[in-house]
């Protein structure tokens, strides 16, 4: 019995797209809205409680402890292994945080591997 190689339905790469571009972009804005705008900055670390001050300090945290490129690197290699829609959407979002959030090496490296969980071999034809 041979095991089915692992291809997307139009609907999977559609949802992914979507995926992708709602993470980058929701990254983007944390990046260059929170992180680097001087006037969030000095207000955030003047104490101001509120949900993109709380969104700032969470990915600061997170991205110092490169915690967005060890998990998309992780996933990326499950996927690997184990190829699925499921791991792929989340290893996509972990690579999309990682690439923004100053985590490009693991990141980049997640990413590469998730493209060779595409890589396999073509069915024999007869």
């Amino acid at each position: 019995m041979t095991k089915k190689p692992f291809r997307l339905t139009p609907y999977q790469v559609q949802f992914l797209l979507v995926v992708g571009f709602v993470t980058v972009g929701c990254a983007l804005y944390v990046r260059y809205l929170a992180i680097e705008f001087s006037q969030v900055a000095l207000a955030c670390d003047a104490g101001l409680q509120t949900l993109v001050c709380k969104s700032r300090s969470v990915s600061t945290v997170l991205f110092k402890n490169s915690v967005f490129g060890i998990v998309a690197l992780v996933v990326a290699t499950l996927n690997l292994m184990r190829p699925s829609i499921v791991l792929l959407t989340v290893g996509l979002i972990a690579a999309g945080l990682g690439i923004v959030l100053y985590n490009v090496v693991l990141s980049g490296l997640a990413i590469g591997l998730l493209i060779l969980g595409f890589a396999r071999p073509a069915p024999a034809t007869a």
